[in-house]
Protein backbone atom coordinates (compact mmCIF):
# COMPACT_ATOMS: atom_id res chain seq x y z
CA UNK A 1 0.00 0.00 0.00
CA UNK A 2 1.25 3.36 -1.21
CA UNK A 3 2.36 5.49 2.08
CA UNK A 4 0.39 8.19 1.63
CA UNK A 5 -3.09 5.70 1.77
CA UNK A 6 -1.13 4.11 5.12
CA UNK A 7 -1.18 7.53 6.72
CA UNK A 8 -4.57 9.05 5.43
CA UNK A 9 -6.48 9.47 8.92
CA UNK A 10 -4.25 7.84 10.96
CA UNK A 11 -2.72 8.92 14.03
CA UNK A 12 0.97 7.90 14.29
CA UNK A 13 2.67 6.46 17.84
CA UNK A 14 5.98 8.75 17.80
CA UNK A 15 9.51 7.53 18.42
CA UNK A 16 10.48 8.57 22.03
CA UNK A 17 13.50 7.21 23.65
CA UNK A 18 12.52 4.73 26.20
CA UNK A 19 8.59 5.77 25.36
CA UNK A 20 8.46 3.89 22.39
CA UNK A 21 9.63 0.36 23.57
CA UNK A 22 8.94 -2.93 22.43
CA UNK A 23 6.27 -3.64 24.87
CA UNK A 24 4.48 -0.35 25.18
CA UNK A 25 4.01 -0.84 21.16
CA UNK A 26 2.55 -4.03 21.79
CA UNK A 27 -0.07 -2.29 24.22
CA UNK A 28 -0.93 0.71 22.06
CA UNK A 29 -1.58 -1.65 19.21
CA UNK A 30 -3.82 -3.27 21.25
CA UNK A 31 -5.63 -0.14 21.97
CA UNK A 32 -5.68 0.59 18.37
CA UNK A 33 -2.42 2.39 16.96
CA UNK A 34 -1.96 0.96 13.53
CA UNK A 35 1.32 3.12 12.67
CA UNK A 36 4.01 2.96 14.88
CA UNK A 37 7.65 4.29 15.60
CA UNK A 38 10.94 2.94 17.23
CA UNK A 39 13.18 5.20 19.85
CA UNK A 40 15.44 7.24 18.07
CA UNK A 41 18.69 4.66 17.12
CA UNK A 42 21.79 6.14 16.27
CA UNK A 43 23.57 4.77 13.21
CA UNK A 44 27.08 5.09 14.66
CA UNK A 45 25.61 3.01 17.21
CA UNK A 46 24.06 -0.09 15.13
CA UNK A 47 27.44 -0.03 12.86
CA UNK A 48 29.49 -0.22 15.79
CA UNK A 49 27.62 -3.38 16.46
CA UNK A 50 26.23 -2.48 20.37
CA UNK A 51 23.36 -4.91 21.27
CA UNK A 52 21.58 -2.25 22.81
CA UNK A 53 20.68 -0.30 19.73
CA UNK A 54 20.18 -3.50 17.45
CA UNK A 55 17.13 -3.98 19.80
CA UNK A 56 15.78 -0.69 19.35
CA UNK A 57 14.78 -1.60 15.86
CA UNK A 58 13.67 -5.12 16.55
CA UNK A 59 9.50 -5.37 15.79
CA UNK A 60 7.56 -7.22 17.29
CA UNK A 61 5.19 -10.31 15.46
CA UNK A 62 1.96 -8.38 14.27
CA UNK A 63 3.24 -5.09 14.53
CA UNK A 64 0.85 -3.57 11.46
CA UNK A 65 3.19 -0.71 10.19
CA UNK A 66 6.29 -0.05 11.77
CA UNK A 67 9.11 2.60 11.49
CA UNK A 68 12.74 3.09 12.69
CA UNK A 69 14.05 6.41 13.01
CA UNK A 70 17.47 6.74 12.53
CA UNK A 71 19.50 9.85 13.65
CA UNK A 72 23.05 10.46 12.08
CA UNK A 73 25.16 13.21 10.59
CA UNK A 74 26.95 10.85 7.47
CA UNK A 75 25.51 10.11 4.65
CA UNK A 76 27.27 6.90 4.20
CA UNK A 77 26.55 5.85 7.66
CA UNK A 78 22.76 6.88 7.41
CA UNK A 79 22.45 4.81 4.11
CA UNK A 80 24.23 1.89 5.65
CA UNK A 81 21.71 1.97 8.51
CA UNK A 82 18.48 2.85 6.35
CA UNK A 83 19.33 -0.51 4.56
CA UNK A 84 19.94 -2.72 7.55
CA UNK A 85 16.70 -1.68 9.24
CA UNK A 86 14.96 -2.27 5.79
CA UNK A 87 16.38 -5.93 5.66
CA UNK A 88 15.40 -6.66 8.88
CA UNK A 89 11.73 -5.71 8.46
CA UNK A 90 11.05 -2.39 8.82
CA UNK A 91 8.23 -0.48 6.92
CA UNK A 92 9.59 2.72 6.95
CA UNK A 93 13.15 4.21 7.75
CA UNK A 94 13.24 8.10 8.68
CA UNK A 95 15.67 10.78 9.42
CA UNK A 96 15.67 12.11 12.63
CA UNK A 97 15.99 16.08 12.86
CA UNK A 98 13.67 17.48 15.79
CA UNK A 99 15.63 15.97 18.74
CA UNK A 100 16.14 18.75 21.08
CA UNK A 101 18.25 17.31 23.95
CA UNK A 102 21.56 18.97 24.15
CA UNK A 103 24.27 15.59 24.35
CA UNK A 104 22.72 14.86 20.58
CA UNK A 105 22.08 18.30 19.30
CA UNK A 106 26.00 19.00 20.45
CA UNK A 107 27.40 16.31 18.21
CA UNK A 108 25.18 18.05 15.54
CA UNK A 109 22.64 15.57 15.54
CA UNK A 110 18.48 16.10 15.77
CA UNK A 111 17.29 19.03 15.89
CA UNK A 112 20.95 20.66 15.29
CA UNK A 113 20.18 19.32 11.45
CA UNK A 114 17.69 22.02 11.19
CA UNK A 115 20.38 24.58 10.85
CA UNK A 116 21.26 23.07 7.85
CA UNK A 117 18.94 22.41 5.31
CA UNK A 118 21.35 21.26 2.51
CA UNK A 119 23.08 18.89 4.53
CA UNK A 120 19.19 17.80 5.37
CA UNK A 121 18.80 17.12 1.63
CA UNK A 122 22.01 15.25 1.37
CA UNK A 123 20.99 12.74 4.08
CA UNK A 124 17.65 12.08 2.99
CA UNK A 125 19.16 11.21 -0.76
CA UNK A 126 21.58 8.98 0.88
CA UNK A 127 18.72 6.85 2.32
CA UNK A 128 16.62 6.76 -1.05
CA UNK A 129 19.77 5.53 -2.70
CA UNK A 130 20.00 2.90 0.03
CA UNK A 131 16.96 1.55 0.31
CA UNK A 132 15.02 -0.65 -2.03
CA UNK A 133 11.14 -0.71 -1.56
CA UNK A 134 10.28 1.20 1.68
CA UNK A 135 9.52 4.76 2.27
CA UNK A 136 11.88 7.34 3.81
CA UNK A 137 10.82 10.31 6.08
CA UNK A 138 12.03 12.76 8.43
CA UNK A 139 10.64 14.60 11.55
CA UNK A 140 11.75 18.50 12.04
CA UNK A 141 11.03 21.40 14.25
CA UNK A 142 10.15 24.74 13.26
CA UNK A 143 13.81 25.70 13.60
CA UNK A 144 16.33 26.40 16.40
CA UNK A 145 14.33 29.49 17.80
CA UNK A 146 12.08 31.87 17.54
CA UNK A 147 14.73 33.85 15.12
CA UNK A 148 15.27 31.22 12.87
CA UNK A 149 11.98 29.82 12.39
CA UNK A 150 13.09 28.36 8.43
CA UNK A 151 10.70 25.36 8.56
CA UNK A 152 9.89 26.20 4.87
CA UNK A 153 13.62 25.60 3.84
CA UNK A 154 13.76 22.40 5.94
CA UNK A 155 10.60 20.87 4.55
CA UNK A 156 11.16 21.69 1.06
CA UNK A 157 14.77 20.53 1.07
CA UNK A 158 13.35 17.29 2.67
CA UNK A 159 10.86 16.75 0.00
CA UNK A 160 13.67 17.87 -2.62
CA UNK A 161 15.80 15.39 -1.43
CA UNK A 162 13.15 12.07 -2.02
CA UNK A 163 11.44 12.33 1.06
CA UNK A 164 7.75 10.50 1.18
CA UNK A 165 6.99 11.92 4.05
CA UNK A 166 7.49 14.97 6.32
CA UNK A 167 6.66 14.52 9.91
CA UNK A 168 6.69 18.32 11.37
CA UNK A 169 6.74 19.45 15.26
CA UNK A 170 5.40 22.32 15.60
CA UNK A 171 7.77 23.80 18.28
CA UNK A 172 11.55 25.56 17.59
CA UNK A 173 14.64 23.36 19.50
CA UNK A 174 14.76 26.23 22.04
CA UNK A 175 10.77 26.10 23.03
CA UNK A 176 11.41 22.16 23.78
CA UNK A 177 8.04 21.65 24.95
CA UNK A 178 7.25 24.73 26.78
CA UNK A 179 5.13 26.27 24.51
CA UNK A 180 1.97 25.71 22.58
CA UNK A 181 2.72 23.92 18.78
CA UNK A 182 2.18 26.22 16.25
CA UNK A 183 -0.16 23.93 14.25
CA UNK A 184 -0.69 27.38 11.61
CA UNK A 185 3.19 26.67 10.78
CA UNK A 186 2.20 22.89 10.32
CA UNK A 187 -0.96 23.80 7.98
CA UNK A 188 1.48 26.34 5.72
CA UNK A 189 4.17 23.38 5.17
CA UNK A 190 1.05 21.32 4.26
CA UNK A 191 0.34 23.35 1.78
CA UNK A 192 3.51 24.54 0.38
CA UNK A 193 5.53 20.69 0.03
CA UNK A 194 3.86 17.92 -2.34
CA UNK A 195 4.43 15.24 -0.23
CA UNK A 196 2.25 14.37 3.06
CA UNK A 197 2.51 15.72 6.07
CA UNK A 198 2.49 14.55 9.41
CA UNK A 199 1.36 17.04 12.12
CA UNK A 200 2.48 16.95 15.79
CA UNK A 201 2.12 19.25 18.77
CA UNK A 202 -0.03 19.09 21.98
CA UNK A 203 -2.41 16.17 20.58
CA UNK A 204 -3.96 14.89 23.85
CA UNK A 205 -7.08 13.56 23.18
CA UNK A 206 -8.40 11.58 20.03
CA UNK A 207 -10.88 14.38 19.07
CA UNK A 208 -7.78 16.64 19.06
CA UNK A 209 -6.08 14.50 15.90
CA UNK A 210 -9.37 14.67 13.90
CA UNK A 211 -9.57 18.79 14.55
CA UNK A 212 -5.81 19.49 13.95
CA UNK A 213 -5.63 16.67 11.47
CA UNK A 214 -9.28 18.59 9.57
CA UNK A 215 -7.37 22.02 9.78
CA UNK A 216 -3.92 21.58 8.98
CA UNK A 217 -4.66 19.95 5.74
CA UNK A 218 -1.94 17.44 7.42
CA UNK A 219 -2.38 13.66 5.98
CA UNK A 220 -1.72 12.53 9.72
CA UNK A 221 -1.49 13.44 12.89
CA UNK A 222 1.30 12.18 15.39
CA UNK A 223 0.86 11.46 18.98
CA UNK A 224 3.32 11.22 21.57
CA UNK A 225 3.39 12.11 25.13
CA UNK A 226 -0.29 12.05 25.10
CA UNK A 227 0.52 8.17 24.11
CA UNK A 228 2.18 7.75 27.08
CA UNK A 229 -0.46 10.17 29.26
CA UNK A 230 -3.55 7.81 27.87
CA UNK A 231 -2.36 5.04 25.49
CA UNK A 232 -6.00 4.15 24.81
CA UNK A 233 -6.43 7.71 22.72
CA UNK A 234 -5.62 5.54 19.08
CA UNK A 235 -9.15 4.30 20.04
CA UNK A 236 -10.51 7.19 20.78
CA UNK A 237 -9.28 8.25 17.70
CA UNK A 238 -10.29 5.38 15.54
CA UNK A 239 -13.97 5.41 17.28
CA UNK A 240 -14.47 9.24 17.27
CA UNK A 241 -15.78 9.01 20.86
CA UNK A 242 -13.96 10.34 24.13
CA UNK A 243 -13.59 7.30 26.41
CA UNK A 244 -13.78 8.22 30.60
CA UNK A 245 -11.53 5.48 31.58
CA UNK A 246 -12.16 4.54 35.41
CA UNK A 247 -9.52 3.84 37.37
CA UNK A 248 -10.11 0.45 37.34
CA UNK A 249 -10.10 0.60 33.96
CA UNK A 250 -6.59 2.51 33.65
CA UNK A 251 -5.10 -0.03 36.38
CA UNK A 252 -6.19 -2.85 33.64
CA UNK A 253 -4.16 -1.10 31.02
CA UNK A 254 -0.81 -0.60 33.00
CA UNK A 255 -1.00 -3.89 34.32
CA UNK A 256 -1.07 -5.71 30.69
CA UNK A 257 1.35 -3.12 30.18
CA UNK A 258 3.48 -5.39 32.90
CA UNK A 259 2.57 -8.06 31.38
CA UNK A 260 4.14 -7.61 27.92
CA UNK A 261 7.31 -6.26 29.49
CA UNK A 262 7.51 -9.58 31.49
CA UNK A 263 6.85 -11.39 28.12
CA UNK A 264 9.70 -9.23 26.44
CA UNK A 265 12.48 -8.93 29.36
CA UNK A 266 11.34 -11.95 31.04
CA UNK A 267 10.71 -12.90 35.01
CA UNK A 268 13.79 -13.46 36.15
CA UNK A 269 15.82 -10.72 38.61
CA UNK A 270 17.05 -9.17 35.64
CA UNK A 271 14.24 -9.06 33.64
CA UNK A 272 12.11 -8.07 35.85
CA UNK A 273 14.73 -5.26 37.02
CA UNK A 274 14.35 -3.84 33.24
CA UNK A 275 10.28 -4.06 33.84
CA UNK A 276 10.76 -2.36 37.06
CA UNK A 277 12.48 0.37 35.62
CA UNK A 278 10.21 0.64 32.80
CA UNK A 279 7.19 0.64 34.72
CA UNK A 280 8.59 3.68 37.39
CA UNK A 281 9.10 5.46 34.34
CA UNK A 282 5.89 5.33 32.82
CA UNK A 283 4.08 6.20 36.16
CA UNK A 284 5.38 10.01 35.33
CA UNK A 285 3.10 9.99 32.54
CA UNK A 286 0.53 7.91 33.40
CA UNK A 287 -0.30 9.60 36.67
CA UNK A 288 -1.17 12.59 34.27
CA UNK A 289 -4.21 11.74 33.28
CA UNK A 290 -7.11 13.53 33.90
CA UNK A 291 -10.70 13.20 32.71
CA UNK A 292 -13.03 15.47 31.04
CA UNK A 293 -13.93 18.57 33.30
CA UNK A 294 -17.20 18.93 34.46
CA UNK A 295 -18.49 21.57 32.55
CA UNK A 296 -17.58 19.13 29.31
CA UNK A 297 -14.55 21.15 28.54
CA UNK A 298 -11.16 19.36 28.68
CA UNK A 299 -7.86 19.76 29.69
CA UNK A 300 -4.60 20.61 27.61
CA UNK A 301 -1.66 19.54 27.53
CA UNK A 302 0.40 23.02 28.39
CA UNK A 303 -1.78 24.04 31.27
CA UNK A 304 -1.54 22.17 34.89
CA UNK A 305 -4.62 21.13 36.41
CA UNK A 306 -5.62 22.45 39.55
CA UNK A 307 -8.21 21.42 42.25
CA UNK A 308 -8.76 18.27 40.13
CA UNK A 309 -11.42 15.64 42.90
CA UNK A 310 -11.05 12.39 42.29
CA UNK A 311 -13.60 10.20 41.98
CA UNK A 312 -12.57 7.25 44.03
CA UNK A 313 -9.61 6.20 46.13
CA UNK A 314 -8.09 4.51 43.39
CA UNK A 315 -7.93 7.32 41.17
CA UNK A 316 -6.95 9.45 44.06
CA UNK A 317 -3.60 7.27 44.35
CA UNK A 318 -3.04 6.91 40.56
CA UNK A 319 -3.20 10.75 40.21
CA UNK A 320 -0.27 11.31 43.18
CA UNK A 321 2.92 12.74 41.50
CA UNK A 322 5.26 12.18 44.54
CA UNK A 323 7.92 9.75 44.61
CA UNK A 324 6.30 7.18 47.48
CA UNK A 325 3.34 7.04 45.36
CA UNK A 326 5.19 6.42 41.90
CA UNK A 327 7.36 4.15 44.19
CA UNK A 328 4.11 2.24 45.81
CA UNK A 329 2.11 2.00 42.53
CA UNK A 330 5.02 0.76 40.42
CA UNK A 331 6.18 -2.22 42.65
CA UNK A 332 2.58 -3.50 43.08
CA UNK A 333 2.14 -3.39 39.50
CA UNK A 334 5.45 -5.31 38.61
CA UNK A 335 4.70 -8.02 41.54
CA UNK A 336 0.89 -8.39 41.23
CA UNK A 337 0.00 -7.16 44.45
CA UNK A 338 -3.12 -4.85 44.97
CA UNK A 339 -2.69 -0.95 45.33
CA UNK A 340 -3.28 0.14 49.48
CA UNK A 341 -3.43 3.55 49.14
CA UNK A 342 -3.54 3.25 52.84
CA UNK A 343 -0.56 2.70 53.13
CA UNK A 344 0.93 5.74 51.71
CA UNK A 345 2.30 8.94 53.47
CA UNK A 346 0.62 12.43 52.74
CA UNK A 347 1.91 13.32 49.42
CA UNK A 348 5.57 15.12 49.74
CA UNK A 349 6.88 16.07 46.57
CA UNK A 350 5.59 18.97 44.40
CA UNK A 351 3.89 17.96 40.96
CA UNK A 352 6.94 17.55 38.41
CA UNK A 353 6.17 17.83 34.78
CA UNK A 354 7.23 14.72 33.02
CA UNK A 355 9.47 15.22 29.45
CA UNK A 356 10.32 13.37 26.70
CA UNK A 357 13.32 15.23 26.14
CA UNK A 358 14.91 13.24 23.60
CA UNK A 359 11.26 12.71 21.72
CA UNK A 360 12.51 12.49 17.86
Amino acid sequence: MPLRETLAGALVMGPMTKGSNLPYRQLCVELGARVTMSEMTVARRLKQRRTSEFALIRRFEGEPFFGVQLASTNPAELAWAAALVEARGADLVDLNCGCPIDHFTHKGLGASLGRQPSRQRRLVEAMKTAVAAIPVTAKIRLGWNDDSRNYLDQARAIADGGADALTVHGRTRNARYRTRADWDAIAEIATTVPIPVIGNGDVLFGHDARALSASSGCAAVMAARAALIRPWIFREHASGEYRDVTGEERLAVYRRYVALAKAHWGGDEHGLARVRLFTRWHLDFWCRDLPRRPDGSFPSMQIREVDVQPRTPLEAVLARTDDAALDHVAECLVMDREIDGGALPPPGNAPREALIEAEG
